[in-house]
């Protein structure tokens, strides 16, 4: 019997890191995050097709444009207030803030910018128009069970985005 491989309707457990481009740490994860092959994840395309046949402790290294990760930077996404306008609880770097257009959309914000009385929120994700690189080790495969593959269609797995 061979040892299994990263095909459609397994599930996997990997680790994985991202940097930028010049090689900087940008995100780290040592406990595994599960999701079923074959275009049942939030997996970028790029990376789940790198892992197709891969082995228990194989590493995959890609790169990713802003197009084929987390899009290109918005800066229409960028709104700047005076503090006082503000909610006690929003006023913090890095808290998170859900806003609703008009159209009854969420999305989320971040505080990236406190100063001279003036509080900005992002709506880009962080790692938007940014060229990546992720490095992914595989951890665990074993057949997808019907339960799974439920969990999954129903959002109850962890993915890598």
């Amino acid at each position: 019997m061979s040892e299994k491989c990263i095909a459609p309707n397994t599930l996997v457990a990997i680790t994985y890191s991202i940097k930028d481009e010049e090689g900087n740490l940008l995100e780290h994860s040592d406990m595994p995050i599960s999701y079923i092959h074959g275009g049942r994840s939030d997996l970028f395309e790029k990376i789940e097709a790198a892992l197709e046949g891969k082995r228990v402790g194989e590493t995959v290294e890609v790169s990713l444009t802003p197009e084929e990760s987390f899009g290109e930077y918005d800066p229409s996404l960028t709104f700047t207030d005076d503090l006082d306008n503000v909610p006690e609880q929003y006023r913090n770097l890095g808290a998170e803030v859900e806003m609703r257009s008009d159209q009854g959309e969420s999305r989320m914000f971040y505080v990236t910018k406190i100063e001279n009385g003036r509080l900005t929120v992002d709506g880009n994700h962080p790692f938007a128009g940014k060229n990546l690189v992720f490095s992914v080790k595989v951890e665990h495969i074993r057949d997808a069970t019907a339960e799974d593959i439920v969990a999954a269609g129903e959002g109850g797995q962890s993915t890598v985005h």
